[in-house]
């Protein structure tokens, strides 16, 4: 059964929460991040991708920009833009997106859990990833990043959520430029508190990641690397807790930087030994399983799997492992989508113009538009102990950054 702890969050006055709230770090490059944070003193960009505050020549994995990042926390705990909270809290966090309503609870979820495998994944970590994150967790002292876990919704802990936000006001509740609207509610009375932790205790046996696989491995190996200076708050890392009846996935789309020695036209025609292909007039989405878009040289193609070219098993049969075992592995020699810097991902949230973009602009070569993994299919492969390709899943509404920051030290 899964251990969830109540915490002090390190938070916003309530005045400032629009203009500290950031979207999540890894959802945008240092040029968008200091354009998106441009005007604004008081965005968590400054401390989630500080390298917006050096010379653009810096190396982003530098030490100085976690020492910029340590300094600019401490700068907004000078400047009262972010206080500590005065009790260990539960906080309830909801997200609207197109009328949509979901809703979360944020919390430390305990680290031996996820060593445990309590806390379930479904991809592999990139080791460059991780270490960024080891590095700005440590330089700072704070989990500045949450971790989105799915679980089997349970309705005694609906009952007990739906119950809070109806009867109290919410501490922060705003409309943000992507038109998304976050609201957070303080669950602060010690009877609810422990009512919640017990209910995750016995009704909740695991939980899943859904987003954040490398925030939570980060957490983990600072922990063990703190050795006896470990605290008790570094046993716990920043997670929001949404019931899988909620959750909404959407597509996780690859561009790739070459062909891998072939031309195009022998790219197109090994293409056929495992998919049909027609060409699109316009931008392809996938609309079913198995069926993948291929822009290429202003062309976009669609492409569909031919039966018996993969398997059923809970792995075989996803999207993400065609493409890999039938594309990228043989045609273009990307044996490791982890560690492969000839290929990048796009979250479906930037739409087909994105792809369209990084191709047209010479950045890349190639992009490929997928259908999204559901959330059942995630639960059966984690159950199974089974892991995904590296960026399978997409999960829209974002959590900001910066409303909520969990401090270790």
């Amino acid at each position: 059964m899964i251990t969830i702890s109540p915490f002090k969050a390190l938070r916003p006055d309530a005045q400032f929460a629009k203009q500290v709230a950031s979207r999540p770090y890894d959802v945008l490059n240092s040029k968008e991040a200091k354009i998106e944070a441009q005007g604004n003193p008081s965005s968590f960009l400054h401390i989630t991708k500080s390298e917006i505050d050096l010379p653009d020549s810096i190396d982003i994995h530098s030490q100085e920009v976690y020492e910029k990042a340590k300094e600019n926390l401490h700068a907004f705990i000078s400047r009262n833009i972010l206080f500590l909270e005065s009790k260990p809290c539960y906080y309830i966090y909801r997200l609207i997106m197109n009328g949509k309503s979901q809703i979360g609870l944020v919390c430390g979820s305990s680290v031996d859990d996820y060593e445990k495998d309590l806390i379930k994944k479904h991809e592999f970590t990139r080791p460059e990833k991780e270490l960024d994150r080891i590095n700005h967790i440590t330089t700072t002292g704070a989990q500045t990043g949450n971790v989105f876990l799915a679980y089997k919704n349970v309705d005694e802990i609906d009952q007990v959520i739906h119950s809070w936000i109806n009867e109290k006001n919410p501490q922060y509740d705003f409309l943000a430029d992507d038109q998304i609207q976050h609201s957070i509610w303080i669950v602060n009375t010690d009877a609810i508190i422990e009512k919640i932790t017990e209910l995750f205790k016995t009704k909740v046996p695991c939980t899943y990641i859904a987003d954040g696989h490398h925030r939570a491995a980060s957490a983990a190996k600072v922990r063990a690397s703190l050795g006896d200076s470990a605290t008790k708050e570094s046993d716990y890392f920043l997670t929001t807790l949404f019931p899988s009846n909620q959750l909404y996935i959407m597509d996780y789309n690859r561009v790739v930087k070459d062909l891998g020695g072939l031309s195009e036209k022998d790219f197109l025609e090994k293409l056929n030994t495992h998919f049909f292909i027609e060409k699109s007039h316009t931008a392809y989405r996938p609309e079913k399983l198995h069926y993948f878009g291929l822009y290429l040289n202003h062309q976009w193609y669609k492409l569909i799997a031919k039966e018996n070219t993969y398997t059923n098993d809970p792995i075989g049969v996803l999207d993400v492992t065609i493409l890999q075992n039938n594309i990228l592995d043989p045609l273009l020699n990307i044996k490791d989508q982890r560690t492969d810097k000839r290929i990048d991902f796009v979250g479906g949230i930037r739409g087909l113009e994105e792809l369209e973009k990084r191709v047209d602009s010479g950045d890349m070569v190639l992009a490929i538009s997928l259908f999204p993994v559901s959330i059942q299919q995630l639960f059966d492969i984690a159950d199974t102990g089974n892991v995904m390709p590296p960026k399978s899943t997409w999960f829209e509404p974002k959590l900001r950054d910066g409303l909520l920051t969990h401090l270790i030290s």
